[in-house]
C-alpha cells in the first residue's frame, strides 16, 4: 500500500493539491474520504472535481442535505456525503448500485460508514485537522494512480 502525507496551509492549498490529484485520475474510479467535520472534504473534492474537468471549484458545494451531487462537465463525478445515513434503509435510497454501472468517479465523504463493495480501483484519503488553516492529508494508493504527483 503507497501512503502519501502532505500538509496544507489554506483552503486555497487543499482545493490546489485536489486539482492535481485530479488531474490524473480517469473513471471508474471510487475516492473515500474520511475525517471530522470541517477537516476539508469537501474543500478537496472542489479540487478534485475542478482538475477532472467535471466542474468549476465554486460550483462544487457540500451535498449533507441532498446526500448526493453529480457533475459531469466533462468526466461525470458523483459527490456523496454520508453523514446524515443512519440505517441501512437510508443508505439504499441514494442509489448508489446504479452510480456504479456507470464510467464515473464517485467521491464519498464519511466513506467509514459505506458497506457496498465494488471491483473498481479505490484511493482513500483522510483529512485531519493540525490547526486552524493546516490539515494533513494522507492518501492510500493501493492502485498507484497518484506515482506522479508533485507539489502543486
Amino acid at each position: 500500500m503507497a501512503e502519501r502525507v502532505f500538509v496544507t496551509h489554506s483552503t486555497e492549498e487543499t482545493i490546489r493539491w485536489g486539482r492535481e490529484i485530479g488531474k490524473r485520475l480517469t473513471p471508474p474510479l471510487l475516492i473515500l474520504l474520511s475525517g471530522d467535520l470541517g477537516a476539508g472534504k469537501t474543500t478537496l473534492t472542489k479540487g478534485l472535481a475542478s482538475g477532472l474537468g467535471a466542474a468549476e471549484e465554486d460550483e462544487v458545494t457540500s451535498p449533507t442535505f441532498t446526500l448526493v451531487h453529480k457533475y459531469d462537465r466533462g468526466a461525470r463525478v458523483y459527490h456523496v456525503d454520508l453523514y446524515r445515513i443512519a440505517s441501512p434503509e437510508d443508505f439504499d435510497t441514494l442509489g448508489l448500485e446504479e452510480i456504479f454501472d456507470e464510467c464515473a468517479v464517485v467521491v464519498i465523504e464519511w466513506a467509514d460508514k459505506l458497506n457496498l463493495r465494488t471491483g473498481w480501483p479505490v484511493l482513500r484519503i483522510k483529512l485531519e485537522h493540525v490547526s486552524e488553516d493546516e490539515r494533513r492529508i494522507s492518501i492510500n494508493d493501493d492502485a498507484g494512480l497518484l506515482q506522479s504527483v508533485t507539489t502543486p
